[in-house]
This record gives structure tokens, C-alpha cells and sequence, in this order.
């Protein structure tokens, strides 16, 4: 290709390129630069492959679950091609450990599915001036844009705030077309090399908006905003916090919670006890706990009222998160002996049931 010739290739075999996430994003977007020529890839994740994520993260098979992403994807991309390094971190980013990680890389290709490390990507990309690739999906919809805090909007101007706790569930609860990360990754992988070759038009200042059912692409214009805490005029950030605690994520205290195997004692001793599942009718036709009543999220507020204030109940949902927002809610309403189920009921079927179908 004329516009990369010898000159661009050898740019991209000098150049190195961070992936935060080793999903259905990351997946494809480090596949297409390691097959580019870039010649140091990182990888970052934490967790291990899951049988629900061969659908979207399609460099993975069977015989990888149970194994760190980040180190078979890595593996996975020096097969593609030899001639790059990949480094796996297998680690959590964070608040202590994300400016010396990223701080090696040129650029961050955003492919997090959480609010938290959004945020975390962000604030220390503009505090290293490095750029910022961000995409995220959601059942068939997808967005992309490159935040650059020194030429343009961050991804604070786009969201100052994030939302309430769990009100955007994760593609693993919400859904995602499998195909769709595949687009959005790929999409991240082309702004990486135009921005590494210093071709093209990046997605600096625009939201790129793609919708699976239409087949339609829609752009907003996103403007830098001066009075963002991260890039504004006055910026008031000047180190990483905990995002967890930014984002409202921090559990709630112990007296709220029960474990998977005392909820199991409990029910096998005879103890009177709701069981009270917030997920979708969806979820619920895939695994439920023996006995419990289904009444999703959104229709509590309605039907809190079928239940005794005195009644002992315990919430769960898939991971925990959507119960736990039901707990304080009820606690809210007077319920006083509400209490929920530690990791959801993934961690009822990995901890007490492991013959339970899970998704």
C-alpha cells in the first residue's frame, strides 16, 4: 500500500501499542495489529477464559478455559506473527500500577466492558498525554472514539459522570450480538494504526455510532469541554483515585450479604426464607435457585408491596451488582432482614451447583 509503504511498515515494527482488556474487543483489535506489523503489543487482563465468552472472543477455544487471557492471547499473537512481541500482564489495572504500565505503550486501546477502568484509562492516559482508543458494545449497538485530553475531548467530556451502580449491566447480563466486538475491535485497530502512521482522519472529537439491526454508522461531534476536571482549562486532577469508590461499586457492608453455601444451609435446615431473583425473565430461563420468585429489577419498585417488611429475603441477580442495588432499595422501604447473595448466583453454581447451566 502506497500510503504505508517501507517507511510506514518499519514505522509500526518500531511502535507499541497497549490492549486493556482481552475480550471481544481487545481480541480482535490486538489480532489485526499484531497481523499489521506493530511491534510490541501489551496485553491486559485479569481473568481467566470462560466458556460464555466463545461466542464474541473467537481466538479463544475449549481448551483455554480456565487459562489467563492475557497470556494465551499473547501466545495467540506471536503464531500470528513472529516477528512482534506480545507482553501479557496478568493484572487488574489500577490506581497504583496503570501510569507505569500504560506509560510504556504509545497508545491505549480501551476494550474494558466497566465504568471504573474506563475512567482509570482515561484520567491516566491524559496525565501521560498518550491517546485514548475507546469503544464499547451493548446487545447491537456500538460506540468508538479516540480521546486525546491534549487535542481534544476526553471521555469525561463525553460522560462527566458515570451512572448510577449497575443501571448498565455488562455484556455477559445485558447480551451482545457475538459479531459486534468483532466490528467495534476491529474499528479501534484501524484508529491505532492511522494515529501510528499518521494517516487518516481519527476519531478525535467524534462518536462513532454503529447499529447492528439498521446496519447504519451515525456520528456526534463531541466538544472539549473547559471545565473538565481531567483536560479542562484548570484541571483539577492531578493523580488517579479509586475508581471503584468514583464510580459507586464499593460492596455493601458484610450484614448485607450472605454466601452461597449459608444460603444452602439454610434452605436444607427448613428456614423460611424468600428467595428473590432481580434478574430478566431471560436470565431466569437459563438457571434459577430452587424455589425462588423471579421479579426483575425494574418491577420491584412496583411489587415490593407482595412481601412482609418482617420476611427474611434474600436478592440475588447474576453477579451480585443488581441485588445489591434491590437490598438497599427494600432496606429503603423499612425491609429490615433483606440480605444479598455474595457473587450471584455464578458464584451459587461455581461454589454449591456446579451441574447448573450458566451463561
Amino acid at each position: 500500500m502506497p500510503e504505508v509503504g517501507l517507511e510506514g511498515q518499519l514505522k509500526l515494527k518500531a511502535s507499541s501499542v497497549l490492549v486493556v482488556g482481552a475480550g471481544g474487543l481487545g481480541t480482535p483489535a490486538a489480532t489485526y495489529l499484531a497481523a499489521a506489523g506493530v511491534g510490541r503489543i501489551g496485553v491486559v487482563d485479569h481473568d481467566v477464559v470462560e466458556t460464555s465468552n466463545l461466542h464474541r472472543q473467537v481466538l479463544f477455544t475449549e481448551s483455554d478455559v480456565g487459562k489467563s487471557k492475557a497470556e494465551v492471547l499473547s501466545a495467540r499473537l506471536e503464531l500470528i506473527n513472529p516477528h512482534i512481541r506480545a507482553e501479557p500482564h496478568n493484572l487488574k489495572l489500577n490506581s497504583s500500577n496503570a501510569l507505569g504500565i500504560i506509560g510504556d505503550y504509545e497508545i491505549v486501546i480501551d476494550g474494558t466492558d466497566n465504568f471504573p477502568t474506563r475512567y482509570l484509562i482515561n484520567d491516566a492516559c491524559v496525565l501521560l498525554g498518550k491517546p485514548d482508543v475507546y469503544a464499547s458494545v451493548f446487545r447491537f449497538d456500538g460506540q468508538a472514539s479516540v480521546f486525546s485530553g491534549r487535542s481534544g475531548p476526553c471521555y469525561r467530556c463525553l460522560y462527566p459522570e458515570p451512572p448510577p451502580p449497575d443501571t448498565v449491566p455488562s455484556c455477559a447480563e445485558g447480551g451482545v450480538l457475538g459479531v459486534l466486538p468483532g466490528v467495534m475491535g476491529s474499528i479501534q485497530a484501524i484508529q491505532a494504526l492511522n494515529l501510528l502512521l499518521g494517516t487518516g482522519s481519527p476519531l478525535v472529537g467524534r462518536l462513532l455510532l454503529f447499529d447492528a439491526i439498521s446496519m447504519t454508522f451515525e456520528e456526534i461531534n463531541i466538544k472539549k469541554n473547559p471545565g473538565c476536571p481531567a483536560c479542562g482549562t484548570n484541571p483539577k486532577i492531578k493523580e488517579l483515585v479509586d475508581y471503584d469508590d468514583f464510580c459507586g461499586l464499593r460492596s455493601a457492608s458484610t450484614k448485607d450479604g450472605v454466601t452461597p453455601e449459608d444460603l444452602k444451609k439454610s434452605i436444607e435446615r427448613g428456614a423460611k426464607i424468600i428467595i428473590l431473583d432481580v434478574r430478566e425473565p431471560s436470565e431466569h430461563k437459563i438457571c434459577q435457585i430452587p424455589g425462588s420468585i423471579l421479579i426483575p429489577l425494574g418491577s420491584l419498585m412496583e411489587r415490593a408491596k407482595e412481601f412482609s417488611r418482617n420476611a427474611d429475603i434474600v436478592v440475588y441477580c447474576h453477579t451480585g451488582l443488581r441485588s445489591e442495588r434491590a437490598v438497599s432499595f427494600l432496606r429503603g422501604l423499612g425491609f429490615t432482614r433483606v440480605k444479598n447473595l455474595e457473587g450471584g448466583i455464578k458464584a451459587w453454581a461455581e461454589r454449591v451447583d456446579p451441574a447448573m447451566p450458566m451463561y
